[in-house]
């Protein structure tokens, strides 16, 4: 049996996007379009993976009944899962897509309120799951009172056990991160500078950032929204410009991204190629209406105009 992706979702969610087009506020709207599935970003990660068919898992903290809903939603399109039950309710995520002013609208609520002794069953639980895993994905955000090394030290676990450890997080998730030397590292543009406490302004100072954070991974690569992605891996940067298509949402094309990434690697491509596979799945996900919904033929068509090029 192949080995899964294992993602990590501490902050699961129940996404729900509305298409309201001409949204204003202190209006009453009728959604055009309303869709509701499991969500947060490593449960996006997962649903890429299975689309390019990569086995994936899907664990972290789930409360309440949301995290019933959104464990029977990921039975429903067959993606396998362990979480740890926490109390209190696991949160909603609500996007308001105006397809007309082409704008994006998000209300996230918080999540659960999460205790050391939840860490540590998801700890145990990692473990269980490892052995099985080819990367041990961290994505987003984290609830109330989880521990900000949780990361750092399921990177730790995930190195004892030489599992390539991959994180997609924010803040002091990930500096603490960090400072454990996981495999890949993938901030956005945002994430990175909250990271280096700096502007970066142009190229160069992208570039810079990026090499002071290879100091602790052996690959870095940042998203720039419709610009694209850069990537260094201590020896060159690459860069694959952002693919134009028609916008819808970009609620997971970040996750959808280092998903097709992540894909990449597991079919032993140049870096380059993972690189534009990475793109057209963001590319492919942008185009639709979900999380991580985006089609597998978007993404093959998208692969074959995407370029990658060093800088």
């Amino acid at each position: 049996m192949d080995k899964y992706v294992l993602t990590i979702t501490l902050n699961a969610a129940i996404d729900k996007t509305y298409v309201v087009n001409h949204f204003t506020l202190d209006r009453v709207h009728r959604p055009q379009e309303m869709k509701s599935v499991a969500g947060g970003k490593g449960i996006n990660v997962a649903r890429v993976c299975k689309t390019l068919g990569k086995p994936s898992f899907a664990s972290g903290f789930v409360g309440g009944h949301n995290g019933r809903f959104i464990e029977n939603h990921l039975a429903k399109e067959g993606i396998p899962f362990d979480f740890v039950k926490v109390k209190g309710e696991s949160r909603l995520c609500i996007a308001i897509v105006d397809l007309v002013n082409k704008t994006q609208t998000e209300v996230n609520e918080w999540g659960p309120v999460v205790s050391e002794e939840d860490a540590r069953r998801l700890e145990s639980k990692v473990r269980k799951l490892l052995p099985g895993a080819s990367f041990l994905v961290f994505c987003g955000s984290a609830p109330p009172g989880t521990p900000p090394d949780i990361f750092a030290r399921l990177t730790k676990i995930a190195k004892d056990m030489d599992v390539p450890a991959v994180l997609d997080t924010s803040g002091e998730l990930l500096r603490e991160g960090l400072e454990a030397h996981p495999f890949i590292v993938k901030p956005n543009l945002r994430e990175l500078g909250e990271v280096v406490k700096g502007n970066l302004d142009d190229t160069k100072d992208i570039k810079e950032a990026m090499r002071a954070i290879s100091e602790k991974v052996e690959i870095v690569v940042v998203t720039l929204g419709k610009e694209g992605a850069i990537m260094f891996d201590k020896e060159r940067f690459l860069y694959t410009p952002g693919i134009k298509v028609p916008f819808v949402s970009a609620v997971g094309s970040g996750d959808s991204f280092l998903a097709g990434f992540l894909c990449g690697l597991l079919d032993k491509r140049p870096l380059q190629e993972c690189l534009k596979l990475a793109n057209a799945c963001g590319a492919a996900n942008v185009i639709v209406v979900g999380a991580g919904m985006g089609r597998r033929e978007d993404m093959e068509r998208f692969y074959l105009s995407a370029q990658c090029f060093e800088i």
